[in-house]
């Protein structure tokens, strides 16, 4: 690492907190990105016990319609990284919630298997430009000591707004009917939209950021805005660097996870505990708020870290190391005869699963430059999706033909192979010799 950038780094955490706000105040406006983002997702997932029992669906026929959106979710995070690089943050993410918004809308009026599939499809291509976009906006507008802080803010998102779909879309539906849900899910999108236009500008030409806090933003930032290379010779370089295949081999590890809490909760607490729809909205919020601490327990961690002397890529990996151990709570879960130890465990899981993605969702910006960290991103999102799409499949299978023990016990194993990747693989920028991993 550059001595010189480590000094400004160190001189800029001393700095007064008076460098101004209109940074936190675009990462809050991510934030509510996030939560439209999951209220809109998760709209079928909890109405999924209603759906499957009135068009009298198999497991394997929601695998299918939860796969088609990880589909194009996984594929949209690559190309939807791509095409953030290109045109900026503020255009890309605004077209993106307009298109996953109307989709949504549109969900409401679908009646067969293939119709759920199309319109989840559509939906992924819209919801995957979210998190490429607000990893971009972090590079540019944080610097490294906050930086964690920042992702855990925007990703917690995804923890709050999944919570709030657990609540209110069950009331809604059983107000006003099923589709109305989708109506109501798919509008907020509309109302997030005018904040964004007006919070969000980029740094250099923003009409409220100080020259004191655009200073002290820069100050902060170890990584360089461009890369030295360009056209196609930078891609060739993105897929050569170890780096990129430590984040992506991580996260492919590890999302997989998140999907299967996310996306068969409801259900397997319909199939295998007896909740009822109203019963699911009183308890299937509860792990979402878990991983909502998760996610800021691991940015606090490391951000204090970082101040108190620790490299910033030590602190990450540090973290890493320490979140995946307790995501091995989800494998008894299954087996726990007592639905709320089972609840209990799920909660611990996915506590660790967030404080761990939070690392990954940050490492982008810690490692590569501002003009290829949502192309870095969405590669390490693609790959996620992908693998998340075959798991999903496969829980599918595993609940028609055995139980949900075999799906908790592999979500619960593979994050250790994912930490291991990472710490394997992922080393200082400029300097390939030198080991990153944590050293007592």
């Amino acid at each position: 690492m550059n001595p010189v950038n480590v000094t400004q780094r160190r001189d800029a955490s001393h700095k007064p907190r008076t460098t101004g706000r209109v940074r936190w105040w675009i990462v809050w406006t991510l934030f509510f990105s996030t939560v439209t983002n999951y209220i809109s997702r998760q709209t079928f997932s909890v109405l999924a016990p209603l759906i499957t029992a009135h068009y009298h669906l198999t497991h394997t026929d929601l695998s299918k319609i939860l796969g088609a959106f990880q589909i194009s979710y996984a594929v949209t995070w690559l190309l939807g990284g791509v095409f953030l690089d290109a045109v900026g943050t503020r255009l890309g993410l605004a077209l993106a919630v307009v298109f996953w918004s109307v989709i949504n809308i549109l969900t409401g009026f679908a009646s067969s298997v293939f119709g759920f599939a199309a319109f989840r499809f559509l939906l992924g291509i819209g919801e995957g430009f979210n998190w490429p976009g607000a990893s971009k906006t972090v590079a540019e507008w944080f610097p490294s000591q906050e930086r964690s802080l920042a992702v855990a803010i925007f990703d917690s998102g995804s923890s709050v707004g999944g919570a709030v779909a657990a609540l209110v879309i069950p009331l809604i539906a059983l107000a006003f009917g099923w589709r109305s849900a989708f109506i109501f899910s798919g509008a907020l999108g509309f109302v997030w939209l005018l904040a964004w236009l007006r919070v969000y500008h980029p740094l250099d030409r923003h009409p409220r950021v100080t020259p004191e806090e655009a200073s002290f933003i820069r100050a902060g930032q170890d990584v360089p805005s461009t890369s030295q290379e360009r056209g196609v010779q930078r891609w060739f370089k993105l897929a050569g660097n170890r780096n990129v295949w430590g984040i992506v081999l991580g996260r492919a590890l590890t999302d997989p996870i998140w999907w299967f809490y996310v996306f068969w909760l409801p259900q397997y607490l319909s199939d295998a505990r007896g909740f009822s729809l109203q019963r699911i909205a009183l308890f299937a919020w509860m792990p979402f708020i878990a991983a909502d601490i998760g996610n800021f327990t691991g940015g606090w961690i490391s951000g204090y870290c970082i101040r108190r002397g620790l490299s910033v890529l030590r602190a990450r990996l540090w973290v890493c190391a320490v979140s995946c151990l307790p995501i091995l709570a989800g494998i008894p879960a299954a087996s726990a005869h007592n639905v709320y130890v089972a609840l209990g465990l799920i909660c611990f899981a996915l506590w660790g699963y967030a404080s761990w993605s939070t690392m990954g969702l940050t490492l982008p910006s810690d490692l590569f430059p501002q003009d290829v960290v949502a192309t870095v991103t969405g590669l390490s999102g693609l790959a996620a999706g992908l693998v998340g799409t075959l798991f999903t499949i496969a829980v599918g299978i595993l609940v028609d033909r055995f139980s949900y023990g075999p799906a908790f016990l592999i979500a619960g194993l593979m994050p250790l192979f994912a930490t291991a990747c990472v710490l394997i693989l992922v080393r200082t920028p400029g300097n390939s010799s030198e080991s990153v991993e944590p050293q007592t």
